[in-house]
């Protein structure tokens, strides 16, 4: 991305969303709407006379879909591009496909007039976040097959009193999928907040469970942390450990936004700090903003073990960065590493 404004691309089939994000996203300083396109045919065109830095995508369009389109881009044209979705399953699945095939980020579309103010501003947010990131050309789906690692066969130490918690944002569901799909059967419990809207998680868990070793579900409100098991936080609700006696569990409920946040990963490393103190370790992965720094500060210096990804791996290294800033960050590693010094540490 050279000097200037942020040049942006939106691709959707409906006019009224067209000009809704032209408007809302031309108030935004430092961020320009270069252009349009109503179907991918068109946007494959306008992307390679305009250039733009950022492109977001409905993925549900007449002609060619956005999924195959997106495929395509990554393949032959890759940069940034940020999902719009409805809030339906199919949408949610279609969203994780996209996040899968080499999206960035992933926004609910607007159901009324009265939440495109809210809508925008958060695009903003996400098309600064992800500008200038250096997307790499995806491989052919068969390619991608033949270098997935599979699940850590090795045996672990089974206890119920040890926990891992896990925050990411901006490119952390792909970066969740390479830590998670490398645990054990029998690992630790596993607790994570991935920032993403409502609805969304439901099918994030359900796709996680499908790849890894681990049962992974979206968390209930006083679900027992067990080993083997991982819990998604829902989308719209903040995540906490409580622990009564022995045992542990989540408490799922409402709240403010922290760090613009809910589910809000400091929410959840604080309460793995106080309920856990030493018997667990942290982990902080790719994502924009400070969110989760302060918490895991706070659980090393109870004694916990904590770990942050490294800027070479991270799609975004806002939150990792700010942990390893304040002192939060025990071991700086590479994603690939995670896993193993994860279990290595528990």
């Amino acid at each position: 991305m050279g000097s200037g404004n942020i040049r942006v691309l939106v691709v959707d089939d409906s006019a009224i969303v067209r000009k809704v994000f032209t408007e809302e996203l031309s108030r935004e300083p430092g961020i320009e709407v270069v252009g349009t396109a109503p179907d991918p045919y068109v946007a494959r065109d306008k992307i390679v006379h305009l250039k733009p830095d950022v492109v977001t995508l409905d993925i549900e369009m007449p002609r060619m879909d956005g999924l195959t389109f997106l495929r395509k881009l990554m393949r032959y044209y890759p940069l940034p591009v940020i999902i719009v979705s409805s809030l339906t399953p199919k949408g949610s699945e279609l969203a994780l496909e996209a996040l899968a095939s080499g999206a960035l980020e992933v926004i609910s579309k607007p159901t009324s007039a009265y939440s495109v103010g809210d809508m925008s501003v958060q695009l903003a947010e996400k098309i600064r976040a992800v500008a200038g990131v250096q997307v790499k050309r995806r491989l052919e789906e068969s390619e991608v097959q033949k270098r997935m690692p599979t699940p850590a066969p090795q045996a672990l130490r089974v206890t119920t009193h040890k926990i891992i918690a896990i925050g990411a944002s901006t490119g952390g569901t792909e970066a969740l999928r390479e830590v998670l799909i490398r645990m054990p059967v029998n690992a630790p419990g596993i607790l994570v907040v991935q920032h993403m809207p409502a609805r969304f998680t439901t099918a994030f868990a359900a796709r996680l469970h499908d790849l890894c070793a681990m049962n992974v579900k979206e968390a209930e409100d006083g679900d027992t942390v067990t080993p083997g098991q991982v819990l998604i936080a829902p989308g719209n609700f903040h995540m906490l450990l409580r622990r009564s006696g022995a045992r542990y569990y989540v408490q799922v409920k409402s709240g403010p936004l922290v760090h613009h946040q809910r589910p809000a990963v400091d929410v959840l490393f604080d309460s793995v700090a106080t309920y856990a103190g030493a018997n667990a370790l942290g982990i902080i992965l790719t994502g924009m903003g400070a969110d989760g720094a302060a918490g895991m500060k706070k659980m090393r210096d109870v004694g916990a073990r904590t770990i942050a990804q490294d800027e070479k791996t991270c799609v975004v290294f806002g939150m990792p960065k700010e942990a390893i800033r304040m002192g939060g960050a025990e071991y700086v590693l590479g994603l690939d590493q995670i896993s193993a010094k994860a279990l290595a540490l528990l």
